[in-house]
């Protein structure tokens, strides 16, 4: 996965770009806004993507997204092992380790 790929053409502020999630590049214009509710797996990995790049620090992205640093870290992981599908929420299940869900579920 080629993440961290700079393009030095451009020194203005916004202008280093990294090779986002799905190819493209992309800037920290392209990260996803501050009030973000709807976390899909695209904007979690763009998230990763910048911090991985340096488009934007850790501390920054958990700041700017009100994520803990176990939140971030997990996305990150679930990337690694999994690829970018692995951070779909509704089939975050199938990639937990443990219990089969139908036990989990009835363990409430």
């Amino acid at each position: 996965m080629a993440l961290i790929e700079l393009d030095t053409a451009d020194d203005s502020a916004a202008g280093a770009s990294v090779i986002g999630p799905e190819g493209r590049p992309m800037t920290e214009n392209d990260l996803p806004p501050p009030d973000t509710k709807r976390w899909v797996m695209r904007r979690k990995a763009e998230v990763v993507a910048g911090v991985r790049s340096g488009l934007i620090s850790l501390e920054e992205a958990c700041r700017r997204y009100t994520l803990s640093v176990e939140e971030f870290l997990s996305w990150q992981r679930l990337i690694d092992s999994h690829g970018m599908r692995g951070l779909r929420a509704t089939r975050l299940q199938d990639y937990r380790p443990g219990q089969p869900v139908r036990d989990r579920i009835g363990a409430d």
